[in-house]
């Protein structure tokens, strides 16, 4: 793999990579397995967009994860599995025992008639069955589509019929924290009127569920019938790996497109770079599968690099604050991801939980999901770093599919909160509204990329127009991160947040108009309007403004009503944090509302909101904050 080691490596690939970025992804990707070698590094068009990432190259990525390390590696873990519950016993899977299981649920798959190009929905909690499920549509080339486990039977629903999904892969119910997830009723529900192949149940829990026949099968079952070998279906660079839904600016989530070939070099690169793994290290991610940092982080980067995985079901402060530290002892963790949110979870549950625990194993630390602030950065930093640890503290998205800015671990000088410098092979650009060149240092303005990287997204699921719309229309010949950005005299990157309607909860993006619209199917819901606010332990919070038919009777009611109606729609994710009952919004003369009014009353700022004279109704906002302060 290619390895920086120092700070004049990385200062001399970075200068390579601008000036010959087609050379330098070709001599990353030379150290993979390729059954046929590519014609052509690069076809790119960002007004269309298309991008192609090692042209008629042909391969299969679990070969890549696992196949050509069984030579060296195959007693190796490659997967160890701590479960929800302490008292369980922890589960190791070694590199030759994680081939025979993905080869036996390939067939598995293939006996239920799933084949190339063949989506599959996987809605499964934390165990090593889902990473199981998702290496085996990889090696016969179906398209895996995971659904967080969060997610409701009607938001599984919507994204099962937007990927065109024939078969789905679920377990009796899931573990995460104290709480039991009915997994397979919320499939049923989900897929009630849809026309679904089969349901492959993976039994985690003995809970009795209901199985319909002729649709329904047990995976263990299942598996008594297939055979420990199967044959990798040979890939095209460019033929899709996986779809993975996320929220966007409208209401209806959108499915990000990744390809194989350039998703493959891409994340085995940032993964070795990024955290300076050795071989031997035990890496700890704490990410959900469900969401990208768990595709990329959790599973194929680090398999690619023939990597040990710990992998985790619970929750960090479940059944006490000290889970995280006893893990880390345990299993004697060298580097550990996790997301702010979690970091300031643990924070507020004070030091003392830490101070029983051995955290010497600890190599690297890192950030990722959302910009960490300053005081949760140098908690983390002096508490479990022991000051000992760099932090890296990663920006990436869904989109880009690999980590785009970041410090590499012992080799970056470190600056709290800010992401740093980007990777080689990475081109960041700070544009200001109008599209010009920010230049020098001590700016600020939106956050681009002016020239394409192996992972990045190729297009929406079946609907490419909303893929250069929301990425490559806004600024020509630019991917458009829709966040913004600080540049300092370093050339460092600090990321300030979404500059668009999508709001960053725990470090997962959710769209305001998604939340918008399950809060109007109350019947008592004329409009409502939401925004993001400042979150000591999420980073941000919903807050939602919401116009009744008639004035609530019993607005705690109500208020549970709302809430019960967002959860049962998207999940508890998406549940509002503050929900204020208004008569109106500010709304311009030509009926946009102005988000920019509601977010500042939301961070408890009722004084300064700026010209407000445009409004149709200025008095609206006088109300508002007049409410707004009445609540606190």
């Amino acid at each position: 793999m290619y390895h920086i080691k120092t700070w004049e490596d990385y200062l001399t690939a970075y200068e390579h990579s601008v000036a010959h970025p087609e050379a330098f992804w070709e001599e990353i990707a030379t150290n993979f397995y390729w059954r046929k070698k590519w014609t052509l590094p690069l076809e790119c068009n960002f007004e269309q967009p298309s991008i192609k990432w090692f042209v008629n190259g042909k391969l299969n990525i679990v070969e890549n994860c696992i196949d050509r390390h069984l030579q060296h590696y195959a007693q190796q873990p490659a997967i160890i599995w701590e479960p929800n519950n302490p008292d369980d016993a922890h589960r190791v899977i070694s590199y030759a025992q994680l081939h025979e299981a993905v080869s036996r649920f390939a067939n598995v798959l293939k006996m239920h008639g799933v084949y190339k190009g063949d989506r599959v929905c996987l809605y499964m909690p934390m165990a090593p069955e889902l990473a199981i499920a998702m290496l085996a549509c990889a090696r016969i080339g179906a398209v895996h589509s995971v659904v967080f486990g969060g997610f409701s039977a009607q938001a599984l629903s919507e994204r099962i019929q937007d990927a065109g999904c024939k078969v789905v892969v679920t377990t009796d119910s899931g573990l995460r924290g104290g709480r039991e997830i009915p997994m397979k009723e919320i499939v049923d529900e989900a897929i009630s009127n849809l026309d679904i192949n089969h349901v492959i149940v993976y039994k985690r829990t003995g809970k009795p569920v209901l199985m319909k026949s002729g649709r329904d099968v047990w995976w263990h079952e299942a598996e008594l019938h297939a055979q420990a070998v199967c044959d990798a279906e040979e890939m095209d660079a460019e033929d899709m790996l996986f779809v993975l839904y996320t929220s966007g600016s409208t209401g209806k989530p959108k499915g990000v497109v990744h390809t194989t070939g350039g998703y493959m070099v891409f994340t085995a690169y940032t993964f070795q770079n990024v955290f300076q793994y050795k071989p031997g290290d035990v890496y700890w991610c704490t990410a959900d599968i469900g969401w990208i940092t768990g595709h990329s982080y959790m599973l194929y980067g680090p398999l690619l690099n023939a990597a040990t995985v710990l992998m985790f079901e619970g929750l960090p402060v479940w059944p006490h604050p000290d889970r995280c530290w006893r893990i880390i002892e345990k299993h004697k963790v060298n580097i550990f991801y996790t997301a702010p949110t979690a970091i300031r979870s643990l924070m507020a549950e004070g030091d003392e939980w830490i101070k029983p625990y051995s955290l010497e194993s600890l190599r690297v630390i890192g950030s990722v999901g959302e910009p960490i602030n300053h005081e949760a950065w140098e908690w983390f930093y002096q508490h479990v770093g022991k000051e000992n640890c760099p932090l890296v503290d990663t920006w990436w998205q869904t989109e880009t599919g690999g980590i785009m800015i970041s410090p590499l671990a012992h080799i970056t000088p470190l600056k709290p909160s800010y992401a740093s410098l980007p990777l080689p092979g990475v081109q960041p650009v700070l544009l200001d509204p109008d599209g010009k060149l920010l230049t020098g240092a001590d700016v600020e303005g939106l956050l681009c990329i002016r020239f394409p990287w192996p992972s990045m997204l190729r297009t929406t699921y079946g609907d490419h127009e909303r893929c250069r719309q929301n990425y490559f229309a806004t600024f020509a010949g630019m991917y458009f991160t829709g966040d913004g950005a600080r540049r300092d005299q370093n050339g460092y990157y600090r990321i300030i947040g979404r500059v668009d309607d999508v709001i960053n909860v725990s470090g997962h993006r959710i769209g305001t108009a998604e939340v918008e619209d399950a809060i109007n199917e109350h019947e008592n819901v004329v409009e409502s309007a939401v925004v993001g606010y400042p979150h000591a332990i999420k980073g941000q919070g919903i807050y939602a403004y919401v116009i009744c038919n008639h004035s609530p009777e019993d607005e705690s009611l109500t208020r549970k009503e709302i809430t019960d109606v967002v959860v049962r729609i998207i999940g508890p994710i998406a549940k509002p944090d503050k929900i204020q009952f208004v008569t109106g919004l500010p709304k311009t003369r030509s009926g946009k509302i102005m988000r920019r009014i509601l977010r500042k009353i939301a961070e408890g700022e009722t004084t300064h909101l700026g010209d407000i004279s445009t409004l149709l109704d200025p008095s609206v906002v006088e109300d508002i904050c007049k409410e707004n302060k009445r609540m606190m």
